[in-house]
């Protein structure tokens, strides 16, 4: 038996723990084990007929080789947002390029993945990551390849999980420097705008405001209007004994007259990068109220670092499940936690509906802030 993992998409702390247990229990089974670099960039960039490209892409992990990667962040295989179903003619290898010059349409490359799955001689694989790159992993899966998934976002959207590995990480990091900022916050009397990851969903946003006791909370489900934001605002930093307030927003938030902001070319998923929504709304704030504005981008710091001991244990244990539906042959699995229980589903789940925060019961569209209003019956992270 040869199983082969790999990560893609946004890297997230728990992704090395997660590598390590899969690696620890398929060999004390006796499986062989394959590490695929750069996510699905390693099976479009192999050439099948050379021994070079495919040590360079395919590493076989042993025991020593993981044997300290759970203490750090990030993921030693490294990652990419390649969409191996839609390969920009740039992105081709130049072994797989055609003489047509003039076709700029992407390419689907699967039937070259499934010849270079077919030489590596794996049996089965085992894709981390969230919608995008397991949606390709649910593709595999249609054409009869062994494909069992761990979701990994720190959004934490996938459909079908209530958790995926790193969104409990990134909201603790999100509180941390929440709190920290209001030091300066506080000193200078301003107001402060907070921007956090969070493309279509505004967990983290709602979350991490939640938990800090943060003013407002903008989030990507519910367009905002920036005058009304402004007046709440000045009552929050009126009410405020240290005079000022703070509002998190997410990245994907949209004024109600206006759009999304992103800049760049889309990616191999259709999406473009997204950032800046911080900075209008705090030039917004500025020039509507006369105060001033601490406008901090957290960003990639969310995810950066060892993981906290919420997603140590989650990434385990989701390893864990894998390897479990392996060795029973299951097959086009993806493993889950639903109402606080860890579980499987079908694979195709994930592309079966969008996992996004539920404003009835979690979020004053009024006010643009968490309102909970229960707790009794739902998951950990009320999702």
């Amino acid at each position: 038996m040869r199983v082969a993992v790999l990560t893609g998409g946004g890297d997230v702390p728990g992704l090395n723990p997660a590598i390590k247990a899969i690696v620890n229990r398929a060999i004390d089974n006796g499986y062989e084990v394959l590490g695929l670099r750069r996510g699905w960039a390693g099976l479009v960039q192999i050439n099948p007929d050379s021994d070079d490209d495919i040590k360079d892409w395919a590493i076989p992990l042993t025991k020593e080789t993981v044997r300290r990667i759970d203490r750090y962040g990030g993921t030693f295989l490294h990652t990419s947002r390649t969409n191996p179903s839609s390969v920009k003619p740039k992105d081709v290898p130049a072994f797989l390029s055609t003489d047509d010059k003039a076709d700029d349409k992407p390419r689907d490359l699967t039937p070259h993945v499934l010849n270079v799955i077919a030489k590596l001689g794996i049996d089965c694989l085992i894709p981390i990551g969230g919608d995008d790159t397991l949606s390709y992993g649910e593709r595999l899966s249609r054409e009869g390849m062994r494909v069992i998934g761990i979701p990994k976002t720190m959004d934490n959207d996938v459909y079908g999980t209530d958790y995926c590995i790193g969104f409990s990480t990134a909201v603790t990091r999100s509180v941390e420097f929440i709190h920290a900022l209001r030091t300066s916050a506080g000193s200078h009397e301003r107001i402060a705008v907070v921007e956090l990851f969070g493309r279509n969903s505004g967990e983290t946003s709602l979350i991490a405001a939640y938990l800090a006791g943060v003013d407002r909370a903008l989030i990507s489900e519910v367009p905002f209007d920036t005058h009304k934001l402004a007046e709440l605002v000045m009552q929050d930093k009126r009410s405020n004994p240290s005079n000022y307030a703070m509002v998190t927003v997410s990245e994907g938030a949209q004024p109600k007259d206006g759009e999304i902001i992103e800049t760049g070319p889309a990616d191999a998923y259709g999406h473009r990068k997204l950032g800046g929504v911080g900075e209008y709304v705090g030039d917004a704030l500025q020039q509507l109220t006369g105060q001033h504005i601490i406008n901090q981008r957290l960003g990639y710091l969310m995810r950066s670092g060892a993981p906290d001991s919420l997603d140590l244990m989650v990434a385990a244990n989701f390893a864990h499940m894998a390897m479990g539906l392996v060795e029973r042959g299951e097959s086009g699995r993806l493993v889950c936690l639903q109402r606080g229980v860890y579980s499987d589903v079908p694979i195709s789940t994930l592309m079966q509906g969008k996992k996004r925060v539920n404003v009835p019961e979690l979020y004053d569209t009024d006010a643009y802030r968490p309102r909970v209003r229960h707790v009794l019956g739902m998951p950990m992270f009320l999702t």
